[in-house]
This record gives structure tokens, sequence and C-alpha cells, in this order.
């Protein structure tokens, strides 16, 4: 079954992308895109939210 919803991880996180290039959240608690959806990729914008159930 997909997940549907972010994974949680205990901050702060560095993540390294396709291209090399890394990003970095210091936050307590980080919430990274699983659906690939996010305008903000790696990080959740809560995007998956927005697809119906049908």
């Amino acid at each position: 079954m997909p997940r549907e919803g972010p994974l949680l991880m205990d901050g702060p996180v560095e993540v390294e992308l396709q291209d090399g290039t890394t990003t970095t959240s210091d936050r307590f608690r980080v919430a990274l895109c699983m659906c690939r959806r996010s305008r903000r990729y790696p990080w959740c914008d809560t995007s998956h939210r927005s697809r119906s159930r049908g």
C-alpha cells in the first residue's frame, strides 16, 4: 500500500537531492514528502491532502 502522508523525523535533518545539492532543516521535527507533490520538496507542504480519495 503506498504511503499517503509525510515521513516524520527528529531534526535537524540534512537531505541530499538527486542533483547532488543538499538542503537542511534545523527544526526539532521534520516532515519529508513521500508523494513528491510538494512545492517545497523534499519538505512536506501537505499537498498530499488535496488528492481526492474517490
